[in-house]
Parts: C-alpha cells; sequence; structure tokens
C-alpha cells in the first residue's frame, strides 16, 4: 500500500504515541512488549526515510490539523533540516530501544513498561517539534516532550532522583514560561505571524532594539538548549538510567532545544538580520563563554556521567554560536553539529552505562586498567571521544571545520580561539580516559578488598554492545561518506539566497 508523505508525516508523530497502547498491554510479556518498541522505531525511521526521499525529489508537504486563530495553527512541513533532526531522532531511538533491553534488563530496573512508554511519547514529541511548520506547533511539542521526559529523569524513585526531576522541570518549564512564550508573543504581534519563512517573518521597518530583546527572550527561553546560567538542569538529570542520558544528550531533548534555535534564527529572524541586531554579539559571547567554562567544569568531574553532561554544555554551545555567525558556513556547521554530536556523545553515554552494568563503575578515577577487560566498550569510547573533539577519523571533524571557517568569515577571532581553546580542553577531559583503560596497570585490589585480578567482568548485554557498535561506527561513517548531510545542511539557506538574488 502506498501511503502519501503527508501521511507518513502524521505517521511520523502519532505511531509513537499510539505505540503506549501496545506497550501497556503487553506488560506482562517482556519480549512482545520490547517488540513493539523496536518496531516502532524501525517503521517510523522507514517512514523519515520516505518523506526524505520525497523531499529530495522535489516534493512539498504541508499538513494542517487546527486552525485556532487567524494565521495560528497546528500544522507541519517539511524542510531540509527538520529532515536533518528528524532522521537523526529516528534513527537513534532504534539504536537507543536496542540499548535500553540490554541495559534494563541487565540492570534489573523496575518499571521498565513505564520507562518504554514515555520514550515513545517523548520520540513523537520530537518528530512534531522536527516537522512544526509555525512556532505555535513547535513550543506545544516542546513543552509536550519536557513533561513525557520528566518520568524518565525521576525513573528511579530515590530523593536524589526526586530532586533532580524537579530541578529538570523547574528550569525547563520556567524558562518557557518567563522568556519562550514572551519571546513568540512578542513575534505575533510584530510580525503579525508565526510560520517559519525563508529569511524571516519581520518587517524592514521593525526596530532592531526591540527585535534584539526578542532574541535575548528566544535563547534564554529556549532552556533545552543549556545556554548558561539557564543550564544546570542537564547535570541535575544524570540521576537517570542511561538510555535516558543518551536520550536526554543526542535523542530528544538537547536536539530539540538548539535545533529550535536554529529554526528561530533562520526562519524567524533571518540572517541578514542577526548581523544587524544590537544583542547578537552578547549573545555571541554568552554561548562563548558557556562552552568554555563548562569544559572547566567538565574537567573537574570524576563520575563519567557527570563530565560528559558538562561536556554537552559546552557542545551545544557550538551549535548556538554557528547560528549566531548568520553565515551560510555557520549555518551549515551548526545543523551538522546536530548529528555528529548526537552519533559522538550516545556512543560515549552508551559506553558510561556499559561500564555500570557490566563493571559496577562510575567515577573515572576507578576505571584504570579497564580497556584489557572491556576492550570493545573503551575502543568505542575512544571513537566517540575523538568525533566529540572534531578529530579524524570521525564525523565531528567536518562541523568543527566549517564552524572555524563561519568564525574567519566574519573576522570573529575571539570566538575562533574560544573554539580552539575548548578542542583543547575536550582532549583534556576526553582523551585520559581511554588512555588510561589501556595503559595504566589494573589497581591491586578492587572497592572491596579483593585481588582485582581474579576479578573477571565480562563485557555488557549483548543488545547493548551492538548498539554501542552502530553508535561508533556511525561516528566513523559520518567522517566517509558526509556528503548526504552536507548536501541537506546546504539546501537549508536555499530559499533564502534565491530571494536575495533576486
Amino acid at each position: 500500500m502506498n501511503l502519501s508523505l503527508a501521511t507518513l508525516l502524521q505517521f511520523c508523530i502519532l505511531l509513537p504515541i499510539f505505540a503506549t497502547l501496545g506497550i501497556v498491554a503487553l506488560r506482562r510479556h517482556q519480549n512482545l512488549r520490547e517488540a513493539v518498541s523496536v518496531g516502532t522505531s524501525v517503521l517510523v525511521f522507514y517512514a523519515v526515510v520516505t518523506i526524505y526521499l520525497g523531499v529530495d525529489a522535489g516534493e512539498t508537504i504541508t499538513v494542517h490539523w487546527l486552525q485556532v486563530l487567524p494565521g495560528l495553527s497546528v500544522s507541519f512541513s517539511v524542510e531540509p533540516l527538520g529532515v536533518i533532526f528528524s532522521l537523526i531522532a529516528s534513527f537513534l531511538w532504534f539504536v537507543t530501544i536496542i540499548y535500553s533491553i540490554g541495559y534494563m534488563r541487565g540492570h534489573n530496573e523496575d518499571h521498565q513498561t513505564r520507562f518504554f512508554c514515555c520514550f515513545a511519547i517523548a520520540i513523537g514529541s520530537v518528530m512534531g517539534v522536527a516537522f512544526a511548520d509555525n512556532l505555535f506547533t513547535l513550543f506545544i511539542f516542546y513543552e509536550v516532550l519536557t513533561l513525557s521526559t520528566y518520568p524518565l529523569v525521576t525513573h528511579s524513585g530515590t530523593e536524589g532522583a526526586k530532586k533532580g526531576g524537579r530541578t529538570y522541570l523547574g528550569i525547563l518549564l520556567g524558562t518557557s514560561v518567563a522568556f519562550f512564550l514572551f519571546a513568540i508573543v512578542g513575534t505575533w504581534v510584530v510580525a503579525g505571524r508565526l510560520d517559519f519563512t525563508p529569511g524571516g517573518v519581520f518587517p524592514a521597518e521593525a526596530n532592531t532594539t526591540l527585535l534584539g530583546i526578542i532574541l535575548v527572550l528566544f535563547i534564554f527561553g529556549i532552556g533545552k538548549a543549556a545556554i548558561m546560567p539557564f543550564h544546570r538542569w542537564l547535570p541535575a538529570a544524570m540521576v537517570a538510567p542511561t538510555p535516558v542520558s543518551a536520550l536526554l544528550h543526542a535523542v530528544a531533548v538537547v536536539k530539540a532545544g538548539v535545533f529550535t534555535v536554529m529554526k528561530v534564527g533562520v526562519f524567524i529572524f533571518g540572517l541578514d538580520l542577526l548581523v544587524v541586531l544590537p544583542t547578537t554579539q552578547f549573545l555571541l559571547y554568552l554561548a562563548g563563554a558557556s562552552v568554555l567554562l563548562a569544559s572547566f567544569v567538565a574537567m573537574r568531574q570524576d563520575n563519567l556521567k557527570a563530565r560528559l553532561a558538562y561536556s554537552t554544555v559546552s557542545q551545544l554551545g557550538y551549535i548556538t554560536i554557528g547560528v549566531l555567525l548568520a553565515t551560510s558556513s555557520g549555518v551549515i556547521a551548526s545543523s551538522m553539529n546536530i548529528a555528529m554530536h548526537a552519533f559522538g556523545k550516545i556512543t560515549l553515554f552508551f559506553c558510561a552505562g556499559a561500564i555500570l552494568v557490566a563493571a559496577h563503575k562510575s567515577n573515572i578515577s576507578e576505571m584504570r586498567g579497564l580497556g584489557r577487560q572491556m576492550p570493545f566498550t573503551m575502543v568505542a569510547f575512544f571513537i566517540g571521544s575523538l568525533s566529540i573533539i572534531g578529530l579524524p577519523p570521525t564525523g565531528g571533524t567536518w562541523s568543527k571545520w566549517y564552524l572555524l571557517m563561519a568564525t574567519l568569515e566574519t573576522e570573529q577571532l575571539i570566538i575562533m580561539a574560544i573554539l580552539m581553546l575548548s578542542s583543547l580542553l575536550n582532549i583534556a577531559y576526553l582523551m585520559p580516559i581511554p588512555f588510561h583503560a589501556f595503559f595504566s596497570n589494573i589497581p591491586a585490589k578492587n572497592e572491596h578488598g579483593e585481588s582485582a585480578a581474579k576479578v573477571q567482568i565480562k563485557e555488557a548485554p549483548m543488545a547493548s554492545l551492538i548498539a554501542i557498535g552502530i553508535a561508533a561506527l556511525g561516528c566513523l561513517v559520518l567522517f566517509i561518506y558526509p556528503n548526504p548531510l552536507h548536501e541537506l545542511a546546504s539546501a537549508i539557506l536555499e530559499p533564502q539566497q534565491l530571494t536575495h538574488g533576486n
């Protein structure tokens, strides 16, 4: 049966949500319940790929659900940036589900049915964000994503988890209500519309000071992008199980944040307007400060997940910087980095979870010599680290290259220096982990006082290892074959360039 691309677009959003019914119905049959999650993720990825191929062939897709007010509707459309986000999120959802099966069973986690249900709703929300045709629609699914991931953050039910969940929910909802919502209202008042438009929506005669204030409200209000000082929710959420950390950092939440920053910068303001706004330079330096400060904090963390969390705060700043540089190279760098960071960081979090399940270690100081006992996991960690740093032969090389080119084009030498220093800091806080895992001696005694030589540590469950292998392989493939991603990233600005050419 051939389905229209418009039907497939709605299928991507609704199927994960309806899949929760099957997950709940089969809660007593573990294998069948998880088969629903795996099958749904495969179908969603297939639908997104079909949409991508349709758009590549030049077909336009628009879907209208509800007209709230004249000019204000819940509607969806497809454009290259949304395709990038949906492709990455749907593929990595499948990989994360595979990983979660091994992790949740290997760690004997409770409430697994609730876990997989919330996971599915979160991915449906991500699809809604990716294909949103206007700010109103995006805001609705952005908030649903926050609410659906809260039970995942508090999954363990401990006091620490509840405290982390309160921080998570408080900051994300607080920034949305205090800043994001007002930015949307301000856009509606000034421009009279909220639809994403190549080149931006604001009239030429609009006051640039007022628009600069609206831009600040957007950047602070999109809390999921984790720009300091609204970043604390990310480290606080590390109390969640590792698959949730992967969801937060690679698949859904933070990527929804930086994706929204890109949509606002490119399709609400437009690059020509961003350049002349009085607050753009301030926000650019704020993003640069986030990059550096988060890197310094990451270096001080002994807990592996905490170090990776602050690393994410730093890496998200790269994407925001790319948008605020307001050049085609910056937009290409940011959009490619959504994919590159996703594969690199999900690899690192998968490895962190594997180490916890198999070796029961969470602190970096305890991982000396671990590479000889978990070689597959630590090689994958090394590959993921290279991608986050931006070194060959991993995909992160390309996004970092384009970002540096954007700083040269705009003569932002201070920002370029920040990016280069940040890369050195990335090396400092990531590379010692696999180095000591392979080249340091195993401690004579473990934490229980037993001879470490007698302790046989196995790799994580096979399902988790398969997911780790796919994620690490993705980092390498994106270096060798980045062309499809680059072509999509380059197409984001094509309508703008054609308009300005006329």
